[in-house]
């Protein structure tokens, strides 16, 4: 059994974008996205909580019905890793300014863009919605990187779609 405070989850099963996994009891599943979003959450020195997000995004060439070349694949990772290492800014509500990692992987048999990071907060409910927002920044700077003129399969199409349906477009020019 973890020593993981009672409190730590709680505010996990009080946000909405978080379900417990279940043969983890300090592991929690975003529930908010279409990548697989996790947190692992740990007991930290002076009560404070750690918290380790990692978000699995696919890497473009398996999420486009057509190849992509080697080259706009190394260029649009190097961008995404890029981006994804400004997380400061704003994104976070607690004291820590985390360092993102991003390492090219693959998971269940999908090449992906992982991207880990961790730290720490006194306060449960702040670390849980910082950890949300964390999530949330990654799907974002990806939507950000998806290049035009490829057909896009899930869950890239759904997300786009949805971007669409939520900015009033249809994506049909008139």
């Amino acid at each position: 059994m973890s020593d993981l405070p009672d409190r730590a989850r709680r505010a996990f099963r009080s946000h909405d974008a978080f379900a417990a996994v279940d043969d983890a009891a300090d592991r929690f599943e975003s529930t908010a996205t279409p990548f697989e979003g996790v947190v692992d959450a740990a007991p930290a020195d002076g009560g404070r909580i750690e918290f380790d997000v990692t978000v699995r995004a696919p890497m473009l060439d398996e999420v486009t019905a057509d190849d992509v070349a080697p080259v706009v694949e190394e260029g649009w990772y190097e961008t995404f890793e890029r981006r994804v290492g400004n997380v400061g800014g704003g994104v976070l509500a607690g004291d820590d300014v985390p360092d993102p990692a991003v390492t090219e992987t693959v998971h269940e048999g999908t090449r992906t863009a992982a991207v880990t990071v961790s730290f720490v907060d006194i306060d449960p409910r702040r670390g849980v919605n910082d950890a949300a927002a964390l999530i949330d920044f990654v799907e974002g700077t990806y939507v950000q990187g998806v290049i035009p003129g490829y057909e896009y399969t899930d869950p890239v199409a759904g997300i786009l779609a949805e971007a669409r349906r939520a900015g009033g477009s249809d994506g049909i020019e008139q």
